[in-house]
């Protein structure tokens, strides 16, 4: 962590600037950034990135730091309950500074609540099983899920609790920072920054991967798993799939362009 401290102090974020002094080549939010990645019921992982960050605004003596999770809490890793009541904790002691974006497997959990007979077969095929696990809830065979849908919807409505569901359902799809914009899955780049659809920042857009944006604005993301975390184009990648890999992500961007990536463990070799 020494290392990132002299990291932080050292690097400049060099060539293009505005009058005003920021570099517009690079990310500006107005204050420190730590956007975190998809999380997928990994309370462990989250529990070991949340020390990593608080080391560092503690190290660099940040001034109102700023913490943004991007989305994708449950379903896949075994802890989608825990996480969730840890996030929710965390959101309601600091408001100002702690921040939920709404991921599109906490909106399929949502539109199976809403309507679970109708709506069921998209989040069962899509990690619930781990999410109603987390809750003492068991997802039956396939040929089951018809009948017994409304029922566990109104199981998990009654574990979750009104609070916390209440919360999720208030989650934002975006947050803006200077021209930093973080959300779940990513943009239009052939559209404003703020005219995107909640169809993309939920699910992303075919381009987004692919053709740089034309007006300045960065998008940080999840959502989409990545390699390696990057960097480039107009965009900051954090999901490391740490519900597979044991690598979850966090990009913390300073308002001098700075961007630094932390990390629970270094990727797991695949095969």
């Amino acid at each position: 962590m020494n290392l990132l401290r002299s990291f932080f102090k050292g690097k400049k974020a060099a060539t293009q600037e505005h009058s005003d002094g920021r570099n517009v080549s690079r990310p500006n939010p107005t204050s420190a950034h730590f956007v975190v990645g998809d999380l997928h019921g990994t309370l462990d992982l989250l529990e070991h990135i949340l020390e990593q960050i608080d080391h560092v605004i503690g190290s660099l003596d940040l001034n109102d730091p700023k913490l943004v999770f991007v989305g994708d809490y449950v379903d896949r890793g075994p802890s989608s309950s825990a996480v969730l009541t840890r996030l929710h904790e965390l959101a309601s002691e600091f408001p100002q500074n702690v921040t939920c974006i709404l991921g599109n497997h906490e909106q399929m959990m949502l539109d199976f609540l809403d309507a679970p007979e109708a709506r069921h077969a998209r989040w069962f095929r899509n990690g619930a099983a781990q999410t109603l696990a987390s809750f003492g809830i068991d997802l039956p065979d396939e040929a089951d899920w018809p009948a017994t849908s409304g029922a566990i919807a109104a199981a998990l409505r009654a574990q979750m609790g009104d609070q916390v569901e209440d919360w999720v359902r208030s989650l934002p799809m975006s947050v803006r920072s200077g021209n930093l914009m973080i959300t779940h899955a990513g943009t239009d780049p052939g559209r404003a920054i703020d005219d995107q659809s909640s169809r993309v920042l939920l699910w992303g857009h075919p381009e987004f991967l692919s053709r740089a944006r034309s007006d300045g604005h960065w998008v940080a993301h999840g959502h989409t798993v990545m390699e390696n975390a990057i960097c480039e184009d107009g965009r900051i990648s954090v999901d490391t799939g740490g519900y597979s890999t044991g690598c979850l992500t966090a990009a913390a961007i300073l308002p001098d362009g700075t961007v630094e990536f932390l990390q629970t463990t270094e990727p797991r070799q695949n095969g």
